[in-house]
């Protein structure tokens, strides 16, 4: 069984719900978009994928 103050906290937080009528965002959690890398460490990613696989074509056409 909840707590009576846990109780407490999502009966207040329902009625905040209750006098916007209507106007209650979805979720109420709230959403952070934020990219979790930023987009340097993206950048040199790519490059070191891109620039890898460059090497091992032109190796690869060496050899072959």
């Amino acid at each position: 069984m909840p707590s009576k103050q846990r109780m407490r906290l999502a009966n207040e937080k329902a009625q905040k719900n209750v006098e916007k009528r209507g106007n209650v965002s979805k979720s109420s959690k709230i959403v952070d978009e934020k990219y979790p890398v930023g987009p340097w460490l993206l950048a040199l990613f790519i490059f070191v994928v891109c620039g890898s696989a460059l090497f091992q074509i032109i190796q690869s056409i060496r050899v072959g």
